[in-house]
């Protein structure tokens, strides 16, 4: 792999900054960020890629490419956490088998923003609509991550027909199936708001809702639009806040890197190897799609990134047996360092030895 290349993306002023907030958490400062601040930034970041990504969607249209790697973004979305969950099996029970596999089906906004201004360092270029792949592919985990629950977990209310006839009497026998039908009416019921949270919260939470909104905004009003609001949206107010959301995302980091001594190496080896395995197989999708290099980049990063905000605050409403200590340092004390260090320029390196 080519050192420079590594170097390149780790001197990038916004990656710099990640470390300095780890430093800080390490030597015990004081530094830290207003509370309100780190979420401004990251609603910031979330309408400047939306934004941009649907003015050069409009620039670009429409094309089979295009929608082929769309396509390629949901798949992926969906057979990643299938396939993570039965290799976290082997160590996990099912509630954190599924929360972790879906954190690992879905994405990291943060580490698309950093390899694209990586790309943008070295003058590769690359589509608006990879930020349409980025919104498709954040919610589809949360849902598949749910079925495997529902599927491989068994209820502990079940009962077996043959226990429910051995307890039922013929005096009550009556009353005992108005009881059943009214609990199994009132199971169905709550199974059903159940899913609605879950469905909501998959395709309807807040980050989702506002890339795909500033997505379809740059669309709309294309070149009109962008004359108006692209200073807002350009380089360099988009990476001054950039270095302070990654400044945050340090100090989290950090902090959480604790919480991975109760995982064991199993995890940390899976934090780290799963995210090349899901990388490789990005890369060779995109090179079945003639994606190109720069969009190559950027899918493989999403296959290999792991969601520490959209599908925690999802997984903890739905899966409260899963531990968040569990899915969430792995994502972002492991995984988001792991690619913004050393994936990103070995994705990179190896997309251009396939020649794809």
């Amino acid at each position: 792999m080519d050192s420079n290349l590594i170097l390149s993306n780790i001197l990038n002023p916004p990656v710099l900054f990640f470390f300095l907030g780890m430093l800080a958490v390490f030597v015990r400062s004081d530094l830290e960020i207003p509370n309100p601040l780190p979420k401004l930034f990251s609603l910031y970041l979330l309408v400047a890629i939306g934004f941009k990504g649907g003015h050069e969607l409009f620039e670009s249209g429409l094309s089979p490419m295009i929608i082929s790697t769309l396509l390629a973004a949901v798949f992926m979305a969906s057979i990643v956490p299938v396939y993570s969950f039965f290799i976290l099996r082997v160590k996990l029970d099912n509630y954190n088998a599924a929360a972790i596999a879906a954190t690992y089906g879905s994405i990291s906004a943060v580490t698309f923003i950093t390899a694209s201004s990586l790309l943008d360092k070295i003058e590769i270029p690359y589509g608006g609509h990879m930020v349409a792949a980025l919104a498709l592919m954040e919610s589809p985990a949360i849902v598949v991550g749910l079925v495997l629950v529902r599927i491989f977990t068994p209820k502990a209310l079940d009962i077996s027909v043959d226990e429910k006839h051995d307890r039922d009497d013929t005096d009550n026998k009556h009353h005992k199936d108005e009881v059943d039908n009214k609990n199994n009416k009132d199971e169905a019921d709550n199974q059903e708001t159940s899913w609605g949270e879950v469905l909501r919260e998959a395709f309807l939470n807040g980050s989702v809702l506002l890339l795909i909104g500033s997505l379809i905004t740059g669309v709309l009003t294309g070149g009109d639009g962008w004359t108006k609001v692209h200073l807002f949206v350009e380089k360099d107010l988009f990476y001054g806040a950039l270095m302070f959301f990654l400044l945050d995302m340090g100090l989290v980091a950090a902090r959480r890197i604790q919480d991975l001594q109760k995982t064991g190496m199993f995890l940390i080896s899976f934090a780290i190897l799963m995210p090349l395995a899901n990388a490789l197989l990005g890369i060779l999708l995109a090179k079945l799609v003639g994606m190109g290099e720069g969009n190559s980049l950027l899918f493989a990063v999403l296959c290999a990134s792991a969601s520490y905000i959209a599908v925690p605050a999802a997984m903890r409403m739905t899966v409260p047996e899963a531990n968040p200590s569990l899915y969430v340092s792995m994502a972002l004390a492991i995984t988001f360092p792991f690619n913004i260090i050393v994936g990103i320029p070995l994705y990179l390196q190896t997309i251009k030895l396939l020649g794809v």
